[in-house]
């Protein structure tokens, strides 16, 4: 699942992005309201969690405008201000939920998936395609009997490809679709976390596999 988090502190912002990307997500991190605004636009959220307080757009300011464009993304507001009327106010907005700082990592864990529950097309926790199984709550793989547990970018290629299995995906996608288009790591990092995954389905004995497609990418295919 893919999130959009929007948060000024950078410190904030870098440990929240690491929890969520550990926890399983894809994460697109940006640090205004204006930024939040155009990133909705441009890309299909899974989820988002706002700041109350950010420059040159607040959180609620940015929410209100993607409720009137039309944007149902569910959204979390992150904010100090935890008075009742500012709840209302964010609530009224067109917020899901609303979590004051500090929080605690594991609440907000659990916010989030409470809030992606609730959206209009549900999505299962599982992924199944063929003998696998993918548990996206425990980011665990399974075939039959056996099982190994698939963390940060391998888990997140791996549910792309099964929400997309005989896809045929470019390098440069796999690159924006799980690092982001606007990552700063090398494109080799694809090539490296593939060779990882296939050497994992291997382990797990399964029938699928990830297939090269030299010159032109990669695809979930059955053996």
């Amino acid at each position: 699942m893919r999130l959009l988090l929007a948060e000024d502190d950078r410190d904030l912002c870098a440990a929240v992005k690491a929890l969520l990307e550990r926890s399983g997500y894809m994460v697109d991190a940006v640090g205004d309201g204006e930024e939040a605004v155009e990133y909705a636009s441009a890309e299909n959220y899974d989820g988002m969690i706002l700041d109350w307080m950010m420059p040159k757009m607040d959180g609620v300011q940015a929410l209100t405008q993607m409720r009137r464009k039309g944007n149902s993304t569910p959204c979390m507001l992150l904010t100090a201000r935890d008075a009742v009327e500012d709840r209302v106010t964010g609530l009224d907005a067109g917020a899901d939920d609303y979590l004051p700082k500090p929080f605690d990592a594991g609440e907000l864990l659990a916010r989030i998936r409470a809030m992606l529950r609730r959206r209009e097309t549900y999505v299962p926790d599982t992924v199944q395609w063929e003998d696998l199984v993918l548990d996206k709550g425990s980011c665990e793989l399974r075939c039959g009997s056996e099982s190994l547990r698939l963390t940060g970018k391998l888990f997140q290629l791996m549910e792309l490809f099964m929400e997309n299995p005989r896809i045929l995906f470019s390098v440069q996608q796999l690159m924006d679709k799980v690092w982001g288009w606007d990552a700063e790591a090398e494109i080799n990092v694809v090539w490296v976390n593939i060779s990882q995954l296939r050497k994992k389905l291997a382990e797990l004995g399964t029938a699928a596999e990830i297939r090269v497609h030299r010159g032109t990418g990669y695809s979930l295919e059955k053996k």
